[in-house]
């Protein structure tokens, strides 16, 4: 009973140093210090966090810096050419200025017309040199400029040429038409003199003879006037001398005029023409007289001229068996 008793009271110690010697007890002990660790391995995570972020921002820095130094190389070397090409648009427009200038011809009008368009191309080349080089719309107008201005150039040198040409040939054609003028000349002189020689075969008594030859301008109202452009109407006035040995009886007589250079002025509403020794000539004008043997006065007169060249005119008057003589006036 007493060693019940004593068991019974000495399990409570035993049970107290059982828990004190517990491994159960000591393990919340041991647990506190590991927890410590983690919060500085987490401290060193947080500093290598930060070097990377530092890294990233140099390398994007870097890159931007190298974007931009390229950009702005670009944009130098775009500059560059622009200022390049507008220097070559120059240069084209001082050899196009130059060719102007070089270009001359004998002709007023295509002289004026040069003189415009050389004052285009010296406009043309102080617009460009005072436009940037980056305003590429500008100096693309300028270009198209360039070529209408070439265009146009082309075109006077080939009116030129073509007008050179044609002077050479209205030059050659004016040679020719001055040695069938003097071939005419001599054969009109050959023929003047034939009819003279006719009439000294004839006998005296036959021939018909006039006088007091005459020809002269007259204005539109019937007054002599010796200005070319003063005068409507060429006329030709004489007298047919006294005859009773003449042939009687109507008769025509033909008045031929010609200009300066040998040409019959004729009236292109009412031309005539008459037969002389065989030959058909052209006249002037004509009219018929009743000659019976004594002296009469006529006049003949040329009508519908135009405009008169001024120079010297000449007539000739005619019958169909006779020439009767000649006159000259001179037109200023």
């Amino acid at each position: 009973m007493l060693e019940r008793r004593q068991n019974r009271f000495s399990r409570p110690r035993l049970g107290a140093e059982d828990s004190s010697a517990s491994p159960d007890v000591r393990t919340p002990e041991r647990e506190t210090a590991p927890a410590a660790a983690p919060q500085r391995n987490g401290g060193n995570n947080g500093g290598g966090g930060s070097k990377t972020a530092v890294t990233v921002l140099v390398i994007i820095a870097l890159l931007l810096a190298g974007v931009l130094a390229y950009i702005w190389y670009s944009k130098q070397r775009l500059v560059d050419e622009l200022d390049a090409e507008k220097q070559e648009l120059t240069n084209q427009m001082k050899e196009l200025q130059a060719d102007y200038r070089g270009l001359t011809s004998d002709y007023a009008s295509i002289n004026a017309q040069l003189d415009s368009s050389r004052e285009e191309v010296n406009q043309l080349i102080e617009r460009i040199q005072k436009t940037e080089a980056t305003n590429r719309a500008a100096i693309r107008k300028y270009e198209k400029e360039l070529g209408t201005l070439r265009s146009i150039m082309k075109s006077y040198i080939v009116q030129i040429d073509s007008l050179n040409t044609a002077n050479k040939k209205l030059r050659a054609d004016l040679s020719d038409t001055r040695k069938d003028l003097s071939e005419s000349q001599r054969k009109n002189e050959e023929l003047t003199q034939t009819v003279g020689d006719l009439s000294d075969k004839v006998a005296a008594g036959s021939v018909i003879k006039a006088r007091g030859i005459r020809l002269e301008g007259q204005r539109k109202n019937g007054k002599k006037t010796d200005r070319a452009g003063q005068t409507v109407f060429l006329l030709t006035s004489l007298s047919l001398i006294e005859n009773d040995l003449a042939p009687k009886g109507p008769m025509m007589v033909y008045a031929i005029v010609r200009n300066e250079a040998g040409d019959v002025l004729t009236n292109p509403d009412q031309p005539t023409s008459f037969v002389f020794d065989g030959v058909e000539t052209l006249a002037s004008a004509g009219r018929e007289v009743d000659y019976e043997g004594a002296e009469i006065d006529l006049s003949i007169y040329l009508t519908n001229l135009g405009k008169l060249a001024k120079g010297p005119y000449s007539v000739e008057v005619f019958t169909e068996k006779y020439r009767l003589g000649g006159a000259e006036v001179l037109l200023r």
